[in-house]
């Protein structure tokens, strides 16, 4: 497998590029050298609790210079996802302010409130989660209302080995009190995939994958024929692989090891 045909690196972030506000090691040598080697680059991350800007903020905090246009959340994915079906939608959205006003921004109308039914209920990483939004939504999926959620992921990888409850520890805890699971657009859905080929303008035999989750980046990859390259600086760890039947194409430890690779 030529890693160093490949037109374009899809590089998901938390635990992949950093961890918290830690860069990981390599990383900035990394994207140099895909810009040397006129490589695309974009950032696919399934953490909907940030927007573009918030992330290319972060970025260049951690001195990566990255715009926009580099950087596709589960977020904005689910925006242009529901955009395409109902452009305007009436949205009460289970997110951070960073995600309502991405909603906003792509046009729809997003509610805060019960006085009348909403299009969708959207969940996203809400790390201002609170009883009320809880309970709204809740009795919204109960009278049919349609259940999206922006990704599955379980937990946030932080430094020094912690995590924080992600999207899809909430998923279970609405699917528990309503009986309804969501559609999810993020990472590993085709949902999301498809919005990767229409940004890149590329098909999966030039992509690669690369990221720290089996269910999720690895996932994508055996989904949609993308080569897959797991990361052991984030969620998963050598040992998980032993027992499991998502196999990554390509395990390396960090990105430092593909930038050794494609040098």
């Amino acid at each position: 497998m030529e890693l160093k045909n490949k037109k374009c690196f899809i590089l998901d972030m938390d635990g992949t590029i950093y961890l918290g506000d830690k860069l990981i090691e390599g990383t900035k040598e990394f994207l140099e050298l895909l810009e040397k080697q006129n490589k695309k680059y974009l950032f696919v991350t399934n953490n909907s609790s940030k927007s573009a800007k918030d992330y290319v903020d972060k970025l260049n905090r951690l001195g990566i210079y990255a715009k926009k246009e580099n950087i596709l959340t589960s977020g904005e994915a689910t925006c242009i996802y529901l955009n395409r079906y109902n452009p305007g939608a009436k949205v009460y959205v289970v997110g951070t302010e960073g995600l309502l006003k991405e909603f906003r921004d792509y046009g729809f109308n997003v509610t805060n409130g019960r006085e009348e039914l909403p299009d969708y209920v959207v969940l996203g990483f809400d790390t201002s989660l609170n009883y009320m939004k809880i309970w709204e939504a809740c009795s919204f999926i109960r009278k049919g209302v349609p259940f999206i959620a922006t990704h599955p992921d379980y937990n946030c990888p932080l430094e020094n080995g912690e995590f924080m409850p992600d999207c899809g520890a909430m998923i279970e805890m609405f699917k528990a009190s309503t009986g309804i699971f969501p559609k999810i657009i993020g990472k590993p859905n085709k949902e999301i995939v498809d919005v990767i080929y229409e940004k890149t303008n590329l098909s999966s035999k030039d992509i690669a994958i690369v990221g720290d989750r089996l269910y999720t980046d690895i996932m994508t990859g055996k989904n949609s024929g993308i080569t897959s390259i797991l990361v052991l600086s984030g969620e998963t760890k050598a040992e998980d692989l032993e027992d499991t039947e998502i196999s990554p194409d390509i395990v390396l430890e960090s990105v430092k090891n593909l930038y050794e690779i494609l040098i």
